[in-house]
């Protein structure tokens, strides 16, 4: 039913001009922006998804088969990286304002921030694939909704990039050591060392300090046969707060649902389907269905501020794992004991949803037995 009828002149303009936008929420997966024999980077541009760039948000997932090294570099903007795949990855970090190169051990459920300036580089060590997902907000970005990386060497790397006359005087070499320096690594992005090359070695005391296993967390929330749900905050992981985002978990039994919930705060979400598959629907404010739609792994969905969503497992289970632009996360449930209608007064059930006092005690008899977290129908 649309509100044209019920609601003032000023209001129906905000109407109109959020439905000419004709936001496209459907999920997309990532397209390739680089391949080679080390392993490849793929990104979801925002020809893909206009609404990354107008929320500011970027995301992109890098493959590393075994031996595959990213070259180092830096980027425009701050991101949360999570292992998808993979148990030797190694990861090497110096951080803004640091003297001191941090090299980190990273395996399946790992979770490593990669604050905006950090100079990076990343290997696999393992026999198998080694996958990350890169989630992150790009309000300083070059280009809104997408990271920029800028490689230190390689074919695009910048140090080849000045005169040859600056680099020497930079550098205090000759010619033929300024072609040697700027020219003997002719890859691209990520290339595959050789058995023989060695790498840094992972710190121990590092990796206690700059990871965090969300996978073998403790959930805030876990429903037998339904699922669980797990927040990754400053209080759990203090680096998280130099990239200011939150990460969420969400793991569903096959065939669970994680009832609406929508965020008190003004923040956008960003939902990666990391396995499994299902459904995830959106309600906007004018209560109008904006998804529903199948999902699975692998698809990505933008989650406009204030929007009401919700997660339906299918038969193999879903397993999401979001952002959101704020470091103190808070969502208000429509569903289960500590949902906002368990909090009404029964009088004021019965005037907003228009029902007799019979109907109300029935509804909030189920409100009050359930969580957000539903097991599947038996």
């Amino acid at each position: 039913m649309h509100l044209n009828h019920l609601v003032p002149h000023f209001f129906r303009q905000k109407l109109y001009s959020f439905e000419r936008m004709a936001i496209d929420l459907t999920p997309k997966k990532a397209e390739a922006l680089f391949e080679g024999d080390g392993g490849g980077y793929y990104t979801w541009t925002t020809s893909q998804v206009p609404l990354l760039a107008k929320e500011y948000l970027g995301a992109g997932r890098l493959l590393l088969q075994p031996r595959g090294f990213a070259l180092p570099h830096y980027a425009d903007s701050s991101k949360l990286g999570y292992v998808i795949q993979g148990s030797d990855g190694v990861a090497g970090m110096v951080l803004p304002n640091s003297k001191e190169e941090v090299v980190v051990k990273l395996e399946k459920g790992d979770v490593i921030a990669v604050p905006v300036g950090a100079v990076s580089w990343w290997f696999n060590d393992g026999d198998t694939d080694l996958v990350i997902v890169f989630l992150g907000e790009t309000s300083k970005a070059l280009i809104p909704g997408q990271f920029t990386y800028f490689f230190l060497t390689g074919a695009i790397g910048v140090i080849g990039g000045f005169s040859t006359d600056l680099t020497s005087k930079v550098y205090g070499l000759d010619k033929n050591e300024v072609e040697k320096l700027t020219r003997s690594q002719t890859g691209v992005l990520i290339i595959k060392l050789d058995k023989t090359q060695p790498v840094p070695k992972p710190q121990l005391h590092n990796t206690k300090k700059l990871v965090y296993n969300i996978d073998g967390a403790e959930p805030e929330n876990a429903v037998e046969k339904a699922g669980l749900v797990k927040t990754l905050t400053e209080k759990d992981f203090g680096s998280i707060e130099d990239v200011g985002l939150s990460l969420i978990r969400v793991k569903l039994e096959p065939n669970a649902i994680k009832a609406p919930s929508y965020p008190v705060s003004p923040t956008v979400e960003l939902i990666y389907i990391a396995r499994g598959s299902g459904k995830i629907e959106i309600v906007d404010f004018n209560g109008k269905s904006v998804l529903n739609t199948q999902v699975e792994a692998g698809d990505l969905v933008v989650v406009p501020q204030f929007f009401v969503v919700a997660e339906i497992a299918g038969e193999e289970g879903l397993e999401s794992y979001s952002i959101v632009t704020t470091t103190k996360p808070l969502f208000e449930e429509l569903a289960g004991k500590t949902s906002i209608w368990s909090i009404f007064s029964s009088t004021l059930q019965q005037v907003a949803l228009n029902v007799d006092s019979d109907f109300q005690k029935l509804f909030i008899s189920k409100i009050k037995e359930s969580t957000n977290l539903i097991p599947p129908s038996t």
